[in-house]
């Protein structure tokens, strides 16, 4: 594995749903904010359709609140959503557009988004919300460069992302030393705290990010990494 270049300034974390940056990727997030970069996220959805004991409208006050905390943990300052409906996101024009609109209004050189692959690296099979947002994601980075794709938005082009991250890949070849920022993963994850107690199991934040970060760390000659899927702009 290689490290993640990290000579860049903004980034943009676009997901589909509360929680899914926080498995890892939010790990490496309080990495870069600690050293002055900046990084906003976009959620596809406000996770509503995802706490099948309360009702939606409850659901997307809380879950949005839980993501706000979950950023604030790791120094992310700005969180926005589009609101869309959880669960039925659909790949096409309608979420490229919503895509490329954020990253011609924030200008990122990074895109950091989700697994869009059809399994996560231990064989499970991928929802289909992750497989069309991150797909999306990638996608939008080349229409944001072109000026004559969505031309309705009227936002000037932006040809300057240099990569997208994927995160929870099984096709990562890229790797984020985290050594020292794990425990700040840890309480961004643990922000989720209404839905991991809803979720009718005993899920313990620690113990996945350590999972994660331990292995992958010593597959690298460090002590805590995340893994993800590097793809060039």
């Amino acid at each position: 594995m290689e490290p993640v270049p990290e000579d860049w300034r903004r980034a943009l974390a676009v997901v589909a749903h509360p929680d899914d940056l926080e498995y890892g990727g939010s790990t490496a997030v309080a990495k870069w904010t600690g050293q002055g970069k900046t990084v906003v996220e976009v959620l596809a959805t406000r996770g509503e359709a995802g706490i099948d004991s309360m009702e939606p409208e409850e659901v997307r006050r809380v879950r949005s609140a839980e993501q706000v905390e979950a950023a604030r943990r790791v120094g992310v300052e700005t969180v926005e959503f589009l609101d869309l409906p959880d669960g039925q996101l659909e790949y096409g024009l309608p979420l490229r557009r919503a895509i490329t609109a954020a990253i011609r209004w924030h200008r990122p050189e990074v895109v950091i988004s989700m697994n869009f692959r059809e399994t996560f690296p231990g064989g499970e099979f991928n929802m289909a919300d992750h497989r069309a947002l991150g797909l999306a994601a990638m996608d939008a980075v080349r229409d944001a460069a072109n000026r004559w794709v969505f031309r309705d938005l009227d936002l000037e082009p932006w040809p300057g992302v240099r990569f997208a991250l994927f995160g929870g890949s099984p096709q990562a070849g890229h790797y984020v030393d985290v050594t020292g920022h794990l425990q700040a993963g840890v309480d961004s994850l643990t922000a989720h705290r209404v839905y991991f107690d809803n979720l009718g199991a005993d899920f313990d934040p620690d113990a996945f990010l350590t999972g994660l970060a331990e292995p992958t760390g010593r597959a690298v000659g460090v002590t805590h990494a995340i893994p993800f899927e590097l793809i060039e702009a």
